[in-house]
């Protein structure tokens, strides 16, 4: 095989009122026929409500690709018991379409009456096994209709994929080639590791974002390894990536360690049972006596509720640590008069510069709410600050994650997560360090590695590993994160990425 070639349609709304948008669905489908496409994929909505007279006309308008069409079911087409009519005049809502060196395993992500979606129990098994099964492939396609992660322009992030850490743990650890998806009618491009996630537009729907045009997605596999994606609007603009795959390394720092850093999170000081005060000690002890970092950041979360009592007993904590502090404020830090305490105790987040490093605190929350905005002021900031120190190591702080975390339900913790992302790796910041979640994680996008904090020493955690902070060391060449177990000290290897420290460092 040379290379093999997919149309990625998605969100086609077809009905009888004005949302449906026949003649782009008609240049897309003519366009699809007259070029050289092995087969195509359709991430769903195929209707707009579900409705069999919808459904009927679907079956008639998808009729007229001449083309194998693998179709999934939206969160559209699950409307008013919509599946059984998919079932009854699509196909089957999963299912598996193998070619030459790949499969494409597709898995209904619906809710039915919902926005928001989901890869249950008994799918996730299913979806685990049949990627153990085609473990071999070349190329393994995973198709869904939720988005994987947050996408820009998209507005408030919502009607996310509930368990959208734990698929994008699951496709990264089985060496998943793509995830192809729709829903939010933005069409985008991320590269999460070695994982392509590619979101299509709305071919036919007349409900676009931002003032674009309907548009599908062009995917190119090669004989090399190599995925090429194309977003191709009707208007005949383009944007093209293509991405080569990760060659297995061994990895070995060039030169002495640059720096050190210590992540902490969700310590949650307080008076109650949850609260593991023994523990943070002695993180507290062995950062101190080992450890030795040049810088520690707490991403929020200091305290269970934001009263003086626990604000004394953080700062008493706090205070025993010898290395500098960047801190930032987490939800629970600012519940009642905490923001006013915050400052009074810690004081306002100021931009730390250690050498050719620079720390950009992000406040990310919000009153009496687990919900996060940075806003649009905010990005500008952000944007700004990467642009002015792009001869630096540019390090994002703040405490809501900005990709799903395994173990988690994810509720759009960051409303405007999906703009925030795009800020970040536009900007190509060296590390994004978070801390929501009550879980540990690091993942690449882009050339961003984004790291998660676990919590230090809360009780309600979602660890395995147990009460835990992060171990960051940053050499000329790449950056080392362990986990580092809060009671015992025991370290597990989080992630390596490469990544170029400044020069002068």
């Amino acid at each position: 095989m040379d290379m093999l070639r997919i149309a990625h349609i998605s969100d086609t709304h077809i009905t009888g009122d004005s949302a449906y948008k026949s003649y782009a669905y008609d240049l897309i489908s003519n366009e699809i026929n007259r070029l050289n496409f092995d087969f195509v994929i359709h991430t769903g909505d195929v209707t707009n409500q579900g409705l069999r007279e919808e459904y009927e006309r679907a079956t008639y308008e998808l009729g007229k690709i001449n083309k194998p069409l693998v179709v999934l079911p939206g969160n559209h087409d699950v409307r008013n018991v919509g599946y059984k009519l998919f079932e009854e005049l699509i196909g089957p809502l999963n299912g598996i379409y193998e070619f030459k060196d790949g499969v494409v395993i597709w898995v209904d992500s619906t809710i039915p009456d919902l926005s928001d979606g989901r890869v249950g129990g008994h799918k996730f098994r299913w979806l685990k096994k049949r990627l153990e099964e085609y473990s071999d492939r070349k190329f393994k396609i995973v198709a869904a209709h939720h988005h994987l992660v947050p996408l820009p322009d998209t507005g408030r992030e919502r009607n996310v994929l509930y368990n959208a850490g734990d698929m994008l743990g699951l496709l990264l650890l089985h060496d998943v080639s793509l995830y192809v998806c729709g829903h939010k009618h933005v069409p985008n491009i991320y590269r999460v590791e070695d994982l392509i996630v590619d979101n299509a537009g709305c071919t036919s729907c007349r409900k676009t974002r931002k003032g674009d045009v309907n548009s599908y997605n062009i995917i190119t596999l090669h004989d090399d390894g190599r995925i090429e994606v194309t977003i191709r609007r009707v208007t005949g603009d383009e944007v093209r990536r293509v991405h080569r795959p990760l060659r297995p390394q061994i990895f070995v720092p060039r030169g002495e360690r640059l720096l050190r850093v210590v992540q902490m999170s969700e310590s949650n000081v307080s008076d109650r049972v949850y609260f593991r005060r023994k523990v943070l000690e002695n993180a507290i002890r062995f950062i101190n006596e080992k450890l030795k970092p040049d810088l520690v950041i707490h991403s929020g979360d200091l305290v269970d509720m934001g009263i003086e009592r626990y604000y004394e007993k953080a700062m008493d904590f706090y205070e025993k640590i010898e290395a500098e502090k960047l801190i930032v404020p987490g939800h629970n830090d600012i519940t009642y008069l905490g923001y006013d305490l915050f400052l009074e105790y810690f004081g306002e987040p100021e931009i730390v510069e250690v050498g050719d490093f620079v720390f950009l605190p992000v406040i990310s929350a919000q009153y009496e709410t687990p919900i996060g905005v940075v806003g649009r002021i905010g990005q500008k900031h952000i944007a700004r600050w990467l642009e002015e120190y792009r001869e630096k190591f540019t390090v994002v702080v703040m405490h809501h994650n900005i990709v799903p975390i395994p173990r988690s339900r994810e509720l759009g913790f960051l409303e405007d997560a999906g703009d925030v992302l795009k800020v970040l790796t536009d900007g190509e910041a060296n590390l994004v360090l978070t801390g929501h979640g009550g879980n540990t994680f690091g993942v690449r996008i882009e050339k961003t590695p984004v790291v998660n904090a676990g919590s230090v020493s809360w009780e309600l955690h979602r660890n395995p590993f147990g009460n835990s902070f992060n171990l960051i060391d940053i050499y000329k060449d790449m950056v080392v994160v362990f986990e580092v177990q809060a009671t015992w000290g025991t370290r597990r290897l989080l992630g390596i990425w490469k990544v170029e420290a400044p020069v002068g460092s």
